[in-house]
C-alpha cells in the first residue's frame, strides 16, 4: 500500500467531501497516523470509508466522522480537553496536536493499555488516558472540549456541566438508525445551546441510560 497516497485519497474524498475545510483538522489527519492506531487485522483498511470495529462492541470512528467532530468543536492550544472513550487512541492523538491538554476515559482496561501504547508510538505518551465508566462522570465546570465517541440513546446532561463557560461538546444521540449528531455550547453558568449538525449512526456508550420501555 502507498500509504501516502492512500492517506491523502483519505482526505480529498471523504474528509472534505463532508465538508471538513478546517485547515488545522485537514492537517491533523494527515499528519497522525492512521494506520498505527487500527488493529492489526484492519490495517488494510486503515484509510477506508468505515467504522473499524473494536473490542466490545465498539469501533473506530470512520475518517470522515473524526473530521467533523474535531471542526466542529474548534479546538485551541490554551484548550483541556477530554476524550470520552478512548478506543485506540485515534481521536485522542488528534485532539492532542490541537488542544492544549487532553484527558481520556475509557471503561476497558485492555483498550486503555492499546491507547497508552499507540499514544507513546506517536509521542504523546503524556497524554493521560485513565479506565473509568464515563455514564458516571462528574467533574462539573473543567473542560473547553469534549468529544464523545459514542452514541448516547438518552441526552445526558452530566457531559455539558463538564464543560466551562464557552466550552464545545460533540456527542451523537439517538437510539435508532438515524441518531443526530449535536454541537453543545456552554452560554453561561446555567445555560447551554444545542445545535444539530448531521445525521449518522454509532455504537452507545456502555452503561448510558436508555429510553424508558413501553408498557401496556
Amino acid at each position: 500500500m502507498n500509504l501516502e497516497a492512500a492517506r491523502q485519497q483519505m482526505i480529498d474524498q471523504q474528509v472534505r467531501a463532508w465538508e471538513v475545510f478546517d485547515p488545522a483538522v485537514l492537517k491533523v489527519l494527515s499528519t497522525v497516523p492512521r494506520e498505527q492506531f487500527v488493529p492489526p487485522a484492519y490495517t488494510a483498511v486503515a484509510f477506508a470509508d468505515l467504522d473499524i470495529p473494536l473490542p466490545h462492541g465498539q469501533s473506530m470512528l470512520a475518517p470522515k466522522l473524526v473530521g467533523k467532530a474535531l471542526q466542529a468543536v474548534e479546538p485551541l492550544r490554551t484548550d483541556v480537553a477530554l476524550v470520552v472513550g478512548a478506543g485506540t487512541g485515534f481521536v485522542v492523538a488528534c485532539l492532542a496536536h490541537l488542544a492544549g491538554r487532553v484527558e481520556a476515559i475509557e471503561l476497558h482496561g485492555d483498550l486503555v493499555e492499546t491507547a497508552r501504547t499507540h499514544l507513546a508510538a506517536a509521542g504523546l505518551g503524556a497524554v493521560l488516558v485513565e479506565q473509568g465508566d464515563a455514564a458516571r462522570l462528574e467533574r462539573p465546570d473543567r473542560y473547553d472540549v469534549i468529544v464523545v465517541t459514542a452514541s448516547l440513546p438518552v441526552y445526558d446532561e452530566r457531559f455539558q456541566k463538564a464543560l466551562k463557560v464557552g466550552g464545545r461538546l460533540f456527542v451523537v444521540v439517538g437510539d435508532g438508525p438515524a441518531m443526530d449528531a449535536m454541537l453543545v455550547r456552554r452560554t453561561s453558568e446555567r445555560d447551554w445551546v444545542r445545535e444539530s449538525l448531521f445525521e449518522t449512526a454509532i455504537p452507545a456508550l456502555e452503561h448510558a441510560r436508555r429510553p424508558s420501555a413501553f408498557t401496556f
